[in-house]
């Protein structure tokens, strides 16, 4: 009980400290302009942090094996062209397009963990080769183009429509993805393994769990999840564009960190990464408001992720 309890207390503070930082940019942002905090922009901002936070869903798992996925840039990407193309072929129907683009990150998703769990290479260089990879597909694809297909009324809908409550839809597809994470990681053995493995893949093994396949379900759910949020993208945007990916791999890194996930595996909670993702969100919106360069921001996301490794990696690590 003490060292599930210990885990616990260090999660809520965590989240303690993600949640006051929030309050704090709600403030900052307030007292530099009152709309910043009227309910139509606090709902868009919402709406922007639902993709990030599809992305960083599959980031966290990944993250608590100990593992890391920095293929996620242009699997995005993928899934974003991978639905439009498949929407603008003849002889395929709209409803195809969103499964179609999922299941090539799902696809890609499984490769990584096939690399990382049975050849054994480090998740940092395997899933940097295969998001070169990828890259040059996309290129070859669109021959260096901008695709000139566009998204359908279906990832229209997912992604900018507001049907319930006036929420956007995006919001509520973050909040189902996000209540079946909670499921998995809490109440399946599943879970149970991935928090074990992330805290000692050797005690997993020699306890007999499968750890492999736990390893490649956990990267194709972070492939399909990167794949997925490039459908909403697509959408949102009308239509997919080259690297539309770029800008999310720190993003997605740092709010999983700064909601107390340690960045070596087997602590985190899901609640901790929405926070997380709310906080990255509207802090880049700040940004934006005070016209801060992407170098800037790039530096910014850098140091968070340094600062909360120093913080909740090194403390040692407990059976889940």
């Amino acid at each position: 009980m003490k060292p599930a309890a210990a885990r616990f207390g260090r999660v809520d503070r965590a989240l303690v400290a993600a949640l006051g930082c929030i309050v704090v940019l709600l403030i900052g942002g307030a007292l530099y302009d009152r709309n910043f905090v009227s309910l139509d922009y606090l709902l868009q901002q919402l709406q922007v942090a639902a993709f990030l936070g599809v992305i960083a869903t599959g980031v966290m798992l990944v993250v608590l094996l100990g593992h890391i996925d920095l293929s996620i840039p242009w699997v995005v990407t993928i899934g974003g062209m991978m639905s439009t193309a498949a929407a603008g072929h003849d002889g395929v129907t709209g409803s195809l397009a969103i499964p179609f683009a999922i299941a090539c990150g799902l696809g890609i998703g499984v490769v990584n963990g096939i690399g990382v769990a049975y050849l054994r290479v480090p998740s940092m260089i395997f899933t940097l080769a295969t998001n070169a990879i990828a890259q040059g597909l996309m290129i070859v694809h669109t021959s260096g183009f901008a695709p000139q297909d566009h998204a359908t009324p279906a990832m229209h809908f997912l992604a900018v429509e507001r049907t319930v409550l006036g929420i956007p839809n995006a919001v509520w597809v973050w909040a189902a993805l996000g209540a079946a994470t909670v499921v998995v990681l809490r109440r399946t053995s599943f879970g149970r393994r991935v928090y074990a493995i992330g805290n000692s893949e050797r005690a997993v093994y020699l306890s007999r769990g499968n750890v492999r396949h736990v390893v490649v379900a956990c990267f194709a759910i972070a492939g399909a999840c990167s794949a997925f949020a490039g459908v909403l993208l697509a959408g949102y945007s009308s239509k997919a564009y080259q690297a539309m990916g770029d800008p999310y791999i720190l993003p997605a890194i740092a709010a999983v960190v700064l909601g107390g996930t340690s960045i070596l595996g087997g602590r985190g909670s899901y609640l901790g990464t929405v926070a997380g993702v709310i906080l990255v969100t509207l802090l880049q919106s700040i940004l934006s408001i005070v016209q801060m360069s992407e170098a800037g921001r790039q530096v910014i996301y850098g140091v968070v992720i340094i600062v909360m490794l120093l913080v909740y990696g090194r403390g040692p690590k407990v059976v889940s």
